[in-house]
């Protein structure tokens, strides 16, 4: 019966601590992203130059998308659609780039964006995926580069020489302006009246004055109709008007920014539209001038002997 001789065992390399503890070395850059793979490295990477805690021998951010702080959402709808439309106004990414990033269809994404309401799009994988997008670079230290703005002045602006305007209002934000629902505590009257003399203290051009105030937008809008809402009379005249909300957004903001106190005008805006009404309630509107329905053709029931008025706030009165 024939035997089989096993061939010699070759000895065993030396073994030392560092070859148990230590994984075999991997470059960081081979390493998947371990949730949403259609985000980019370079999402994740913090620029160079920003103080973050880091691991000693590690490149890898500290925050992942996966992460319950990214997956946590905490803001709503309308505040995740600012802070898109914020960052695409900074030309960091286009449209099409950004829809990539977050791994989103632009009919999905279209539709999302074209809503409006602190909840409308809660169900939408845009919300989710766009908000852990930006929490993940705000906590990785990334910031949104902002657009440089130039103080504007009227020759710079194309209107006849006159006194300077400095209209930089970059380190002023108000509530509710990256959703375009700052509430407005000014009559229609009154904004007109601000229009006329701003314009003939500075001798901007009406189109100029347009520019300015297309800016109080998120984003940016081109404005029309300043001439004729200029041309209409009362409080509540022009009420929806885009000319109306932006004017009223870059007077309060430059009166902020002068440390004006508020006229006696403003306080009693303030006290009339204060919210707490039937129809704010009703319509949810909130406090603040109601800029959404045209105020001078709604429709009041009284009874008999009984007629509607608008004060000089543009808030419906009735007498007898």
């Amino acid at each position: 019966m024939a035997t089989t001789t096993a061939a010699p065992r070759l000895p065993l390399s030396e073994v030392n601590a560092n070859s148990i503890v230590s994984a075999p070395a991997t470059s960081a850059s081979q390493k998947p992203v371990r949730s949403l793979p259609f985000l980019t490295r370079s999402i994740l990477t913090t620029p160079q130059g920003l103080s973050k805690k880091r691991k000693a021998d590690d490149d890898e951010p500290e925050y992942h998308i996966d992460d319950d702080i990214c997956q946590n959402i905490t803001i709503s709808c309308n505040a995740v659609r600012a802070k898109v439309r914020r960052f695409l106004e900074s030309g960091e990414m286009k449209v099409g780039e950004f829809q990539r990033a977050i791994g989103a269809s632009s009919t999905i994404y279209g539709k999302f964006m074209n809503q409006n309401g602190p909840y409308k799009g809660s169900g939408s994988s845009v919300y989710r995926n766009a908000f852990a997008f930006f929490k993940l670079r705000e906590l990785n230290g990334v910031k949104i580069t902002k657009k440089k703005k130039v103080e504007g002045t009227t020759a710079e602006k194309g209107g006849k020489a006159g006194t300077k305007s400095d209209t930089n209002f970059e380190d002023i934000t108000l509530e509710g302006e990256e959703e375009n629902e700052v509430p407005v505590y000014d009559s229609c009257d009154e904004i007109r009246r601000k229009i006329r003399q701003y314009i003939s203290k500075t001798g901007m051009t009406q189109a100029a004055f347009a520019r300015e105030i297309a800016k109080s937008f998120h984003p940016e809008k081109k404005i029309s109709g300043l001439t004729a809402f200029l041309g209409k009379k009362g409080p509540a005249a022009g009420n929806t008007s885009s000319v109306f909300y932006g004017s009223y957004v870059f007077f309060e903001k430059m009166r902020i920014k002068n440390k004006n106190p508020k006229t006696q005008h403003r306080l009693g805006m303030e006290d009339a539209w204060d919210g707490m009404d039937f129809h704010a309630i009703h319509d949810g509107s909130g406090p603040g001038m109601n800029v959404k329905t045209i105020l001078d053709k709604v429709s009041y029931v009284v009874g008999v002997n009984q007629s509607v008025y608008q004060d000089e706030f543009g808030k419906p009165q009735v007498v007898w």
